[in-house]
């Protein structure tokens, strides 16, 4: 697929990803769990490859703070969550592990990666651990609608034509 391409789907799932956040997301503390996020992570991860997965999961990020959506927490669980998911995917080839990527670096490293900002920018001393339970559960809903998606639409041969013409590195999914 050429750049075009990849940028106008990236913007897409973009788009609508931030639409259906002012709707879809559960409030927990200081944080907002957006499992659609986590959805988008993946299938971007899958179709695009890492750089342009990390680019949807900052374009979400910055969109959702600025319209007041989202929250700070959401630039380092999201976008560490969509590079691994990628990594993992391109290495393994693996629907599997885009997924369990997607929960380990969004649920465990991202929730980790908040600790910082929240004694920054709530001049507090939050929990080290606080923030894991709701970005796990976050993530694994996710991941799971990701990896439910992803198999439903590959039933269909058109599609999975499609997705084999224009997979990250042009191979079967």
């Amino acid at each position: 697929m050429n750049p075009i391409k990849k940028m106008t789907l990236t913007a897409m799932i973009a788009a609508i990803t931030t639409l259906t956040s002012s709707f879809i997301f559960i409030p927990a503390g200081f944080a907002k769990i957006f499992p659609i996020q986590h959805l988008a992570n993946v299938m971007t991860a899958v179709l695009l490859g890492p750089a342009y997965a990390v680019t949807q999961a900052f374009l979400i990020s910055i969109i959702r703070n600025m319209v007041g959506t989202g929250s700070i927490f959401a630039f380092p669980g999201s976008m560490i969550g969509a590079l691994l998911a990628a990594v993992l995917y391109r290495r393994t080839k693996s629907m599997e592990f885009a997924c369990l990527g997607e929960v380990f670096g969004t649920g465990i490293l991202g929730s980790l990666a908040c600790y910082p900002l929240a004694v920054l920018f709530l001049g507090e001393k939050a929990a080290l651990f606080g923030f894991l339970p709701a970005f796990l559960l976050s993530s694994f809903v996710g991941a799971t609608l990701a990896f439910i998606l992803l198999k439903t639409l590959l039933k269909n041969h058109y599609i999975k034509g499609f997705f084999y013409e224009n997979s990250s590195n042009h191979r079967r999914l």
